[in-house]
């Protein structure tokens, strides 16, 4: 990948009444092409093109495929290529029963707003078959007060722009397992389970998800796909993110501070 992660532009900035040329590092923003390969006619088709920050293409694209319900694990894949700087194809195997109702449109998702895909919630729950596999835990929250500095430490991105989202992975003791950057929030979490898809480490309900920004459907239901049972997020939450935690049974916590953060759903599982 030659494109890099943050992007030097010459600036005027204007303080004090003076202006000063200089230059700012600014989170690079490019589409990615995600072509598909299926079937025993090895048919081809453009599935989605993203906004994204680039690196990590190939667990973008296994992410968000496994977000959309095409493929179920890694095994379903039998190649990726990226083509160019900004187009990758994944061809799966011929056995895989891809509906043609899931890759019939096309999907443009910017890198402010994901695209779901789902008509409801109950279609959410008809894609997930993971998601009510759990062993029962409960966590302090002085640890879930811990999460926001240990991701801050790592996100070097972020501290060169400003301007790029994370999401990160924790043990449930607060280790810092995974983390991953992007200038959409959605991306960044879907390079993250893409990750874990790999790395076969799904379903990830032994574990604790950090979002960098605000906590919204799409995200939620990422989350609930991946088996995630706690997520956590810096920002606030929507009413439509928190109906759909309650309904999948995660808890979810919002304006997550040093010192406070909101139990929106399933508070049994944190301990004050």
């Amino acid at each position: 990948m030659s494109i890099p992660l943050v992007t030097e532009m010459s600036i005027h900035r204007v303080s004090a009444g003076k202006t000063t040329d200089m230059k700012d590092l600014l989170a690079t923003e490019e589409p990615l092409e995600i072509r598909l390969v299926y079937g025993k006619e090895k048919r081809k088709t453009n599935l989605a093109v993203t906004m994204r920050t680039p690196g990590n293409d190939e667990e973008l694209a296994i992410g968000f495929m496994y977000a959309e319900g095409i493929i179920k694990s890694s095994n379903e894949v039998l190649s990726f290529e990226q083509i160019d700087d900004n187009i990758v194809q994944i061809t799966l195997d011929e056995h895989v029963d891809v509906a043609e109702k899931k890759i019939e449109r096309n999907f443009y998702t910017t890198s402010s707003c994901g695209v779901c895909g789902k008509a409801s919630i109950d279609a959410i729950k008809t894609e997930c078959n993971i998601y009510d596999k759990e062993k029962p835990f409960t966590l302090p929250a002085s640890l879930i007060h811990t999460l926001p500095d240990k991701l801050g430490q790592v996100q070097s991105a972020f501290q060169d722009t400003g301007g790029i989202h994370a999401a990160a992975l924790f043990n449930l003791t607060g280790d810092l397992l995974l983390v991953r950057e992007d200038v959409g929030r959605h991306n960044a979490l879907d390079k993250l389970v893409g990750a874990a898809i790999k790395s076969g480490s799904l379903p990830l309900n032994q574990h604790i998800l950090l979002l960098s920004g605000r906590a919204s459907f799409e995200l939620i239901q990422k989350a609930t796909m991946a088996g995630i049972k706690v997520v956590c997020a810096v920002g606030a939450p929507s009413s439509l993110a928190v109906q759909t935690a309650d309904e999948f049974g995660i808890t979810l916590v919002g304006f997550l501070k040093k010192e406070r953060f909101n139990i929106y759903t399933e508070k049994q599982r944190v301990n004050s």
